[in-house]
């Protein structure tokens, strides 16, 4: 991809795809090459596809949730 001096190249988080960018405010994807990449990655949040790695909960957390539920 031929650049000119003021964009610099990046790689799309989610695809892989190069593109280039002025700056990171006017690219408003950033750090995706497009807004939908950034949406489909929302999304793997969002339906938990993807998730940090962390202690379980534990039994009194979940009781405590269960019976403020049937409240």
């Amino acid at each position: 991809m031929p650049q000119t001096p003021a964009e610099r190249e990046a790689r799309c988080a989610r695809c892989g795809k190069r593109f280039l960018y002025r700056s990171i405010a006017s690219h408003k994807p950033f750090p995706f090459c497009t807004t939908r990449c950034r949406e489909i990655d929302l999304g793997n949040w969002l339906t938990e596809k993807y998730a940090l790695p962390g202690e379980g909960r534990s039994e009194v957390e979940n009781e405590t949730e269960e019976s403020a539920d049937e409240s």
